[in-house]
């Protein structure tokens, strides 16, 4: 999970630099979906990779506009699977 915060509160230079450039993922950087608050100030967006290094070429071209948090995550259902044997 990627959360991005917008510099200055300004969402709408995210989107024209999206309108743009694209959103400029490396090859092996997959996005699967976003989702923006109501005031325009961040945005989550769930995206899947192999290599966390493909996240540092994409963050670095986007720092000019967000402010970038990665959080690995895992679906629920396998984490439930995975402490099981361990409740």
């Amino acid at each position: 999970m990627v959360v991005e915060k917008f510099r200055n509160q300004d969402g709408k230079a995210v989107y024209r630099k999206l309108r743009d450039s694209g959103r400029g993922l490396p090859d092996g950087l997959k996005f699967v979906a976003s989702y923006v608050t109501a005031d325009l100030d961040r945005c989550f967006q769930l995206m899947e990779t192999d290599d966390i290094t493909l996240f540092q070429r994409w963050i670095a071209d986007w720092q000019d506009v967000v402010e970038f948090e990665v959080v690995p995550v895992v679906e629920g259902k396998a984490t439930r699977q995975a402490i099981e044997p361990l409740l």
